[in-house]
């Protein structure tokens, strides 16, 4: 006696299963196909599409789709068909072409290609540019500076001032000392006038110059405070003037670690001298070509970009 519609004879042949079987363990990816891979084996060991379902936990109507999609079609069924709409106007030969020419090439009025003057190489929109430039990570606007460092020490030294990031001495302060030279002074013409509600500040286009001066500064890597000083130069001289500051500012039980680069007034005869008369001061170089591991540089660019 007859209780429903006939269902479709389903076979699964070994090598469909092992398809079917590694679709379905997906973790993350395709869940979609990974379903329908599930529904049919489970229908290929002689359940009913209503068992199906309820194991599956979904309808008997999406069960009876996919088992006659695989009966008709086999694997290729269970794969999603192409959507309708409107053809594909950019084609892989465009977008080739696209990725190409930012790598390879670079406008001849500028230094770098922007998504305007790419879709005009290209005769494309510059929102079909900027979604292939999205789609492979370009972004041609942006550079990034490195510096490899040739320190036959390098990892020494690092190792050396890490270690007084993270464990400074007991009884010492961990001083991170540098200098930044060739700061301008520059003063408006005019007098500045102030921000106002629908106006913004307004100052002259044109400035008078005070000369330069140089800003020696000393990062207490631990507390974040900084002993600083100006002077008109950066020699030997204003660094053994510094040095005489940071010497008044440290309390006496206390010794110095000195974090310095390499630049060349730190490592002067009047700089060992000094250093000589002063034993609780200690020096620590960074590695040649790495002053970026001076915390005191990172205050420095805050210093600038704010």
């Amino acid at each position: 006696m007859r209780t429903g519609r006939p269902k479709a004879l389903l076979v699964v042949t070994d090598e469909e299963r092992e398809t079917l079987e590694r679709w379905a363990r997906r973790p993350t990816t395709a869940q979609a196909l990974a379903q329908r891979a599930r529904i049919v084996l489970i229908c290929a060991s002689g359940k009913t599409n209503g068992a199906v379902a309820t194991a599956v936990g979904v309808t008997r109507q999406t069960v009876g789709r996919w088992r006659h999609r695989f009966v008709t079609r086999r694997v290729e069924g269970l794969v999603d068909e192409p959507r309708p709409g409107a053809p594909r106007r950019i084609t892989d030969a465009d977008v080739e072409r696209v990725v190409r020419l930012t790598l390879e090439t670079s406008p001849r009025d500028a230094t770098h290609w922007s998504s305007r003057a790419m879709a005009k190489r290209c005769g494309l929109s510059q929102s079909a540019v900027s979604r292939i430039w999205r789609a492979f990570a370009l972004q041609p606007h942006r550079v990034e500076s490195f510096k490899l460092s040739k320190d036959p020490l390098f990892i020494e030294k690092v190792r050396d001032i890490v270690g007084l990031y993270l464990n400074p001495p007991d009884k010492a302060l961990v001083l991170c000392v540098d200098e930044k030279a060739q700061i301008q002074a520059l003063d408006r013409t005019q007098p500045v006038l102030p921000m106002r509600p629908g106006q913004a500040e307004r100052r002259t286009h044109d400035y008078t110059r005070y000369g330069t001066t140089t800003l020696f500064a000393a990062l207490n890597a631990k507390s974040g405070k900084v002993i600083g000083e100006f002077h008109r130069r950066h020699r030997a001289v204003e660094f053994r003037k510094f040095l005489d500051t940071i010497d008044a500012a440290v309390p006496a039980p206390f010794d110095a670690h000195l974090i310095l680069d390499n630049y060349g007034t730190h490592k002067t005869p009047r700089i060992h001298r000094w250093l000589a008369r002063h034993p609780r001061f200690h020096v620590h170089f960074t590695p040649t070509g790495a002053s970026w591991i001076n915390l005191v540089e990172r205050w420095f660019a805050a210093l600038t970009e704010k």
